[in-house]
């Protein structure tokens, strides 16, 4: 039988301080076993995202000690951001990597959302394949009003936490909520426009991710919101399946980015959803300069757009591992903003390089 592992990706609401996500992020390394893989922090966002990976007991200890520490550290009623966030760690998935199944981890994912309610105190929500509800699998749904709302959130019945406090207390105000779960790998992918305009980035977005955009009369953004038979809200589909996206202005870069997630890339992979980008880009006047990787990715990712490129521009598939990369990395421009180190960022590379 081969050796479980599961990656786990916590995000944390500090992006700016170094010395806290450094203490936050490193207390997994006081786990014997587990292997701290990337810290990829964003000033604008104001948030990070931490990976790390072993097996299943020893991260999710680890998993734990991170959220107590994030709760120490980071102070709800002073954090703000562009990103999306309602606790000190927002989200804290685990991901089956090897000899393990998804179901299984989701059994370390509930006995740490039980720990953490139980001894921190912290209130939260189960998603993706931890839901205790069809409403609570997609985490935008548990994070819709942020942090800001989370007070008049939890007085809702339908959604009561499902671990940790009922009732939003002077602690909570200071940790606000998590979100935790089980899930397959996720693809956190930002892809740059020439432009500083949120509202274009947003409209882009809305055509591509598979929620859509919700039918209006009139302007595509202002205009009235047209209704169903039932009073219900129409969506109009986004073009791709399997990804989810909003718009932001990052002022650390001088851009506007769309951010998307990728949340299964056997159905959109990565270079499909870049691809369908500069299709719409172009459309509309604007220009792709590049793109930028969230944390990590694995391999076959990368390789698979080296490929559709070298096949788009009649390029031979027959060339190395280390010239595919290189390929892909121009090719989506994960350049851009910043450096982009296979070593640092491609999930089998960096395992290597911290065995």
């Amino acid at each position: 039988m081969s050796k479980q592992l599961i990656e786990c990706v916590p995000n944390i609401s500090e992006g700016r301080d170094d010395k806290k996500i450094h203490t936050i992020a490193h207390i997994v390394e006081t786990v014997k076993g587990v292997t701290l893989l990337d810290i990829d922090s964003g000033k604008a966002a104001n948030r990070s995202v931490i990976t790390f990976i072993g097996e299943p007991e020893q991260v999710t200890e680890a998993a734990f000690r991170l959220i107590k520490m994030a709760a120490a550290l980071i102070d709800m009623r002073k954090q703000h951001g562009e990103h999306p966030r309602f606790g000190s760690t927002d989200v804290c998935p685990l991901i089956p990597i090897s000899g393990i199944t998804l179901q299984e981890t989701a059994k370390w994912a509930n006995l740490l959302g039980k720990r953490v309610g139980e001894e921190l105190g912290i209130p939260g929500y189960y998603y993706e394949a931890t839901a205790t509800s069809p409403k609570r699998k997609n985490l935008a749904n548990c994070r819709a009003g942020e942090y800001e709302g989370l007070s008049k959130k939890m007085q809702h019945l339908e959604w009561k936490p499902d671990f940790g406090p009922l009732k939003y207390n002077e602690q909570v105000a200071k940790t606000g909520a998590i979100a935790i779960s089980a899930r397959n790998i996720l693809i956190a992918y930002n892809i740059n426009l020439n432009t500083t305009s949120i509202d274009a980035a947003t409209a882009i977005a809305s055509e591509i991710r598979e929620s859509g955009r919700i039918k209006r009369d009139g302007h595509p953004v202002t205009g009235k919101k047209v209704l169903d038979n039932n009073g219900k809200v129409i969506r109009i589909p986004g073009k791709l399946k399997a990804v989810k996206g909003i718009g932001w202005y990052i002022k650390e870069f001088g851009i506007a980015q769309i951010s998307y997630n990728l949340t299964n890339i056997s159905i959109t992979p990565l270079h499909i959803a870049f691809e369908e980008t500069v299709k719409i880009a172009e459309s509309r006047g604007l220009k792709v300069t590049g793109s930028e990787l969230v944390g990590l990715i694995p391999l076959k990712a990368i390789v698979d757009a080296a490929d559709y490129f070298l096949k788009k521009q009649n390029y031979s598939l027959n060339i190395s591992e280390n010239e595919k990369i290189e390929f892909a990395i121009k090719s989506l421009g994960l350049n851009d903003v910043k450096p982009f180190n296979p070593h640092e960022k491609i999930i089998e590379y960096a395992l290597k390089l911290k065995s």
